[in-house]
């Protein structure tokens, strides 16, 4: 049902899709620098954990149904652009996503509902979903409901591991960028910026 070839042709596609720079990966990375490894780990899961949201939608028909339904469409775009929007604004205003001072901690709980609401509110992800799994997908090869379900949970796992990985290794260059302050403000500039800029490409999508 899953020949190595395509599995293996899937896999790296997803790898070089969960190393590009996105507004999740970077909030695995903030919590790194800021809370360290744990924190890390359990946001680089949460974001796994929307992607499996997506992958169970998609499977099931509620990604279909927000490209068909223009009301649906457009109520699930803008609670997710205002949700990224508002995540850049209180990155901007704070500058604490990425910090080296101390800093109020929070608890494992909010860190994984930021990421998980992060991930599975933005529409942009399902739609991938939705266009990505289904071309590794062969009928002829068995069930495919299952085929969607297996190529989406790895998806969601590789996505995890390989968010967790980033944040665990950036806690590792809180020592070189303590010398670097200006550096780390433009980090946090940076983000806020990408999310605004992730939830205003969000609030511009057009059904298709």
């Amino acid at each position: 049902m899953f020949p190595l070839d395509v599995f293996f042709a899937y896999t790296l596609a997803c790898v070089l899709l969960v190393i590009s720079p996105g507004p999740d990966n970077l909030l695995a990375i903030g919590r790194g620098l800021s809370q360290g490894k744990l924190a890390a780990v359990v946001s680089g899961c949460s974001s796994g954990a929307g992607i499996l949201f997506h992958v169970f939608a998609a499977t099931f028909g509620l990604t279909l149904l927000i490209q068909t339904s223009e009301v649906v469409f457009y109520i699930v775009k803008a609670i997710g652009a205002a949700y990224l929007i508002w995540l850049g604004i209180k990155v901007l205003r704070s500058r604490s996503l990425f910090t080296l001072e101390a800093a109020k901690e929070q608890s494992l709980k909010t860190i994984f509902s930021t990421g998980f609401f992060s991930a599975a509110l933005n529409p942009k992800p399902g739609m991938f979903v939705l266009a990505f799994v289904p071309q590794f997908v062969n009928p002829e090869l068995g069930s495919v409901t299952v085929q969607m379900v297996v190529y989406g949970v790895w998806f969601a796992v590789l996505t995890a591991m390989g968010f967790s990985m980033m944040g665990v290794f950036s806690s590792r260059l809180s020592c070189w960028l303590s010398k670097k302050p200006k550096f780390v403000a433009g980090l946090n500039i940076g983000a806020g910026v990408t999310f605004i800029t992730s939830g205003l490409a969000v609030a511009l999508m057009k059904q298709r």
